[in-house]
């Protein structure tokens, strides 16, 4: 019986603490393994008589134990390479040469490596903070003539090059002077030829021949007067005056201008070294040779390859077809504490070294940004959906706050519903007949079923159809996340003269049928037709509305063929400028916000030129856009919008897509992004990376 007793009470002692620690709070138990020292009862008879002794023993044994498990640590993001950003985009340069780049990528490059007198003070399109210049100009401190006619910027001393020449005056007279003797049709010149030399063609030999030879080298070099040639140069020269020895540049302007700040903020103000640019082929300043240098293209600037700037960024290298990268300017002007806008940045840029890469590709894209190895790559509208899946936190761009997602570890960042001030049209060629030899784009060049004839555009009812037949939900839709929202005419919702009530053109086979039927003599149901659309390569939404039109024509009339085709950037725009494309999707981004920014090139300038429209049909918008733009009064400016956007309805020169909602995806170590819907591109100086 004691032995019994004696046994039971052993096996008490040894559960008592199981039992124990079963009590009270239940935290996640752990079984460990330990070594004791556990006394040992043992009962032995000595002359059959019972002795109770004990023994000490070593032995393992296990231990359930409670202990509180440690937080769970916060996800930290951290850049894996803090020294490089990466963006993978699709997209080549077109020119390095500032006077005449006027597309997206080029500015990509520019405005990065470049600096003009002024520049956006940060996401604010129309405020302003110097750059080059010393302080912005006012009438208040003496920068502006209180006619509006003058503006005197002060120079920043102390400044170089890249190559380590200096700054001066000089070298902003030179650029300027040479962007407006340069005016090619194609860049972005007009802008600064309207308010200077009150030029409403936008074209530098308007008061040569009443205009004969706008966009034609050749022809005034054959043919233009030398008196007039010099005439033209000396007005130039006149209308804007460097001071190197009291450190300022002078414009004086033909008329009075309001957005001339505007202008002058963006990449086509960038200041040349007039040294180097000299030394390296570009105009040599005479007005016995600028003739020479008229009407630049790409292809044949001198500057298209090579860049000097006084910017953040220098150009180390440029790839054609695959990307280009751009290192820290470590002598930068800027000193530390010196910030370009209240905290923004200052001294030398935080990110060492931006990668930008071409990738046409979406999954391609994609699979980069999943393994984080680029900070950002573009995304289109319709591919949105599959990238929210990676998204840990959505940012409201106007207050910079963020908000963490039903899963806050994700590692991308998402920045929703910016504003956009650009749009996507469909182009139509009024005339091909000027091209010399075959066309590719035109299959037959004959109303044969096989091609179109070189004007095939130039008849109403086909420029009609063509807009009753695209599906303009669809296009929403599929290419834009069904974020779209439809535009009647060429200025943008929310501006000065658009008309919420104007009309536009709705998705209608029925009349898209019934106006070819109508077209060419009623030939084109017999007969039909094949012509090509082209698209840059890597632009899903202009390829999807390719395809929408494509659909739909055939839908009517398998007879009536569209060729979607997706051409290189710098190829499309080439052949797109040399107006040799007969229907292309192409698109538009502000350079200043106003409405004349929108209707002049949609209208008479840019858009209207490459699209080959008639000198009557052009007429009749010139004296709208020109009234629209000298007009003080808003009351005033609107009805002559109005007016035009009527005019643009009735004539269907073009088929008007939708403003799309940005969005922007970044991985969440990057920092200090900012939105300004007007710039062309990324500002890097002012982003930087978390190391830790």
């Amino acid at each position: 019986m004691l032995k019994k007793r004696l046994a039971i009470l052993a096996m008490v002692a040894m559960i008592a603490p199981l039992v124990l620690a079963a009590c009270g709070p239940t935290p996640t138990p752990q079984i460990i393994k330990e070594t004791s020292v556990v006394v040992q009862t043992v009962i032995v008879e000595k002359a059959g008589t019972p002795i109770v002794q004990e023994a000490t023993k070593i032995v393992e044994v296990e231990k359930v134990v409670t202990a509180t498990p440690e937080p769970p640590k916060p996800v930290k993001f951290v850049a894996p390479r803090p020294d490089t950003y990466t963006f993978v985009t699709f997209g080549d340069i077109d020119t390095l040469d500032p006077n005449l780049a006027y597309d997206t990528a080029s500015a990509a490059v520019i405005m990065n490596v470049m600096e003009g007198l002024i520049f956006f003070n940060r996401e604010k399109m129309t405020e302003y903070i110097p750059v080059l210049a010393t302080e912005v100009p006012s009438v208040q401190n003496g920068g502006i003539s209180a006619d509006g006619l003058t503006y005197t910027f002060k120079i920043r001393q102390g400044v170089k090059f890249h190559n380590g020449n200096d700054l001066t005056p000089s070298d902003f007279e030179y650029t300027f002077e040479r962007g407006l003797l340069q005016s090619s049709p194609d860049g972005p010149q007009w802008l600064l030829i309207e308010p200077i030399m009150g030029y409403a063609s936008g074209d530098i030999t308007e008061e040569i021949a009443e205009g004969a030879y706008a966009g034609d080298p050749e022809g005034l070099k054959a043919n233009a007067k030398p008196e007039e040639l010099k005439a033209v140069c000396e007005k130039v020269k006149a209308a804007i005056e460097a001071d190197d020895q009291n450190w300022t540049l002078t414009f004086h302007l033909a008329q009075p201008w309001g957005p001339f700040l505007a202008t002058l903020a963006q990449s086509w103000g960038s200041a040349l070294d007039k040294e180097w640019a000299i030394e390296n082929g570009a105009w040599d300043g005479s007005c016995d040779t600028w003739q020479d240098y008229y009407s630049l293209t790409s292809e044949n600037s001198p500057l298209s390859t090579i860049i000097n700037g006084t910017g953040p960024y220098k150009l180390e290298s440029w790839t054609p077809d695959e990307g280009w990268v751009m290192v820290a300017n470590e002598n930068y002007w800027r000193k530390p504490g010196d910030e370009m806008w209240p905290g923004g940045p200052s001294g030398v840029p935080r990110i060492k070294r931006v990668v930008e890469k071409l990738v046409d590709e979406w999954g391609t894209r994609f699979a980069i940004l999943q393994a984080g190895d680029a900070e950002t790559v573009a995304v289109p509208a319709a591919n949105r959906p599959q990238v929210d899946e990676y998204v840990g936190e959505v940012c409201d761009y106007l207050t910079n706050e963020c908000t963490p997602t039903e899963n806050p570890d994700l590692p991308l960042r998402k920045w929703p519903g910016l504003p956009s001030v650009s749009r996507t049209n469909i182009f139509m060629n009024f005339d091909l007949s000027q091209e010399t030899g075959i066309n590719p784009y035109i299959g037959s060049g004959k109303l044969d079923g096989n091609g179109i004839p070189p004007d095939f555009f130039s008849d109403l009812h086909v420029r009609k159809a063509f807009n009753y037949c695209f599906d303009y939900d669809a296009f929403i839709r599929d290419a834009q996340n069904g974020e779209g929202i439809r535009n009647n005419g060429p200025i943008i919702v929310g501006m000065l003269g658009y008309n919420p009530d104007g009309p536009m053109y709705e998705y209608n086979l029925d009349k898209c049928a019934e106006e070819l039927s109508l077209a060419w003599d009623g030939k084109l149901p017999e007969v039909g037709f094949r012509v090509q659309m082209a698209y840059n390569t890597g632009n899903v939404a202009r390829q999807t509305a390719c395809a929408i039109l494509q659909s739909s024509l055939r839908s009517v009339n398998a007879k009536y063929q569209i060729e979607c085709l997706g051409l290189p950037w710098p190829t499309m725009l080439r052949a797109f400028r040399a107006s040799q494309l007969p229907l292309v999707a192409s698109g538009w981004i502000e350079d200043i916000h106003d409405p004349h920014n929108w209707v002049q090139p949609f209208t008479v300038g840019t858009y209207a030129g490459r699209q080959n429209l008639p000198a009557d049909l052009k007429a009749q918008f010139q004296e709208l856009v020109t009234a629209g733009v000298m007009a003080s009064d808003p009351k005033e400016r609107e009805k002559i919008y109005f007016d035009l956007q009527k005019l643009f309805y009735d004539t269907a020169i073009q088929i008007t897509l939708s403003q799309e909602a940005g969005v922007r995806y970044e991985q969440r170590w990057v920092q200090d992004w900012y939105y300004n819907p007007i710039l062309f591109a990324g500002y890097y100086y002012a982003y930087g990376l978390a190391t830790e």
